[in-house]
């Protein structure tokens, strides 16, 4: 489907992948709205992207070798042990993940988009207005624009999913996670408690911790991104429904000493140590949400991303499933003869892959956060069987792409 004026509705990783699919199966003209004004490469931590997913994903030219990563290879699952600084390991699962900063993803995306692609910042879309002819897509400013396609990239609260699906909202999962970063040259002692191809999983009774390395901002340095996830005491005051409120990034006083808390009645010595050196202006709080849209495309409007469907990061998915539907989404347009085709064969593909990766984003959340096990009672054999039964096993780290 070549011609037309394609409009992508959010600028961050499914957005600048969007807008590379529009400019690439030959739209007569892409336009981005970004409604932040500010840098977004200064945004986000880190991610991991499972290895074989990652070469789908360079041979469809949205990543490359050049891009730093950090290889991991193990995860090891420690808890708390008498006077173990590091704690005892009961299991280790095989990690093999490349791990990135979300910065520095976002930057390489960016810089792919060809120059005619009119990216604007500060451009905040109040509502998306859908008809048989495409879309008009009406600014916060009061401005209004017609495009022969609408692609959605705006993230959780997605304006263009409200255009379609208003009852479909994110809903909260009953937990957070509480994350940051921190150089590793900051890193406690000793050295071998924490391997550099390690992403450590800190358990405890309602909850865990993952840790790894990434690179650093612009690829400078290392750091390392630990994500602890736990349920908020019952007195936490939580702004979900607070438009004006980034989606989480409220790490309160009282959200800050409970984690503590948890940490000193539950973590090995060093890994307290691991989060207490973390600045506290590079740490945050991201509350756990489920959605998936009825369909990820309708008439002439698609979805991309979060804004098709959020799944809770133990899927180790999320900026994976956010490429690949780009990915799809270039794939039907570039074999179809019309609009309605290309969205109808990109929604049959990538809906069903949502729906599955948000149940199994639910499954590892009960496993791991909700419905804990015994963890000091599992040995090796214990954790690969319980990973199984928790789903582990099938969609960890994104599903293969067809074709």
């Amino acid at each position: 489907m070549r011609g037309g004026r394609v409009a992508v509705v959010g600028g961050s990783v499914a957005g600048c992948a969007a807008a590379l699919a529009a400019a690439r199966t030959g739209a007569d003209e892409v336009v981005v709205f970004e409604r932040a004004a500010g840098r977004l490469q200064d945004r986000g931590v880190g991610l991991a992207l499972h290895n074989d997913r990652y070469a789908e994903l360079e041979a469809a030219g949205h990543l490359d070798a050049g891009m730093p990563w950090v290889q991991l290879a193990r995860r090891p699952w420690v808890v708390r042990d008498g006077e173990r600084r590091a704690g005892r390991e009961i299991g280790v699962l095989p990690f093999p993940f490349r791990s990135y900063n979300w910065g520095s993803l976002w930057q390489e995306l960016r810089s792919r988009i060809p120059a005619g692609v009119d990216y604007r910042t500060g451009a905040a879309v109040g509502r998306v207005v859908p008809d048989a002819a495409g879309a008009v897509v009406c600014l916060a400013d009061g401005s209004e624009e017609r495009f022969d396609m609408v692609v959605g990239a705006d993230g959780y609260r997605s304006v263009v999913r409200a255009a379609l699906y208003p009852d479909a909202v994110a809903r909260y999962g009953g937990y957070l996670a509480w994350r940051g970063t921190l150089p590793a040259d900051r890193l406690p002692g000793p050295p071998e408690a924490f391997a550099d191809r390690d992403a450590t999983t800190v358990v405890f009774p309602g909850g865990h911790m993952i840790v790894y390395r990434i690179p650093g901002p612009g690829g400078a340095g290392t750091d390392v991104n630990w994500v602890f996830y736990a349920t908020p005491p019952a007195s936490a005051v939580l702004r979900f429904d607070d438009p004006a409120a980034a989606p989480g990034r409220d790490l309160t006083a009282e959200l800050a000493a409970y984690q503590d808390a948890l940490m000193e009645r539950h973590f090995p010595p060093f890994w307290q140590e691991v989060v207490r050196l973390t600045d506290p202006n590079q740490a945050f709080v991201q509350p756990m949400y489920d959605m998936a849209a009825p369909h990820f495309a309708h008439g002439r409007l698609a979805l991309v991303g979060d804004a098709a469907s959020i799944a809770r990061p133990h899927t180790g998915s999320g900026a994976i499933k956010a490429l690949q539907d780009a990915s799809v989404l270039e794939r039907a347009l570039a074999g179809a003869t019309s609009w309605e085709e290309a969205l109808q064969r990109y929604d049959a593909e990538r809906a069903p892959v949502g729906r599955a990766v948000l149940e199994l984003g639910r499954s590892l959340g009960r496993a791991q956060v909700q419905e804990t096990p015994r963890w000091e009672a599992m040995d090796q054999a214990a954790v690969e069987r319980w990973w199984q039964e928790a789903g582990g096993g099938t969609g960890f780290g994104g599903h293969a792409l067809r074709g």
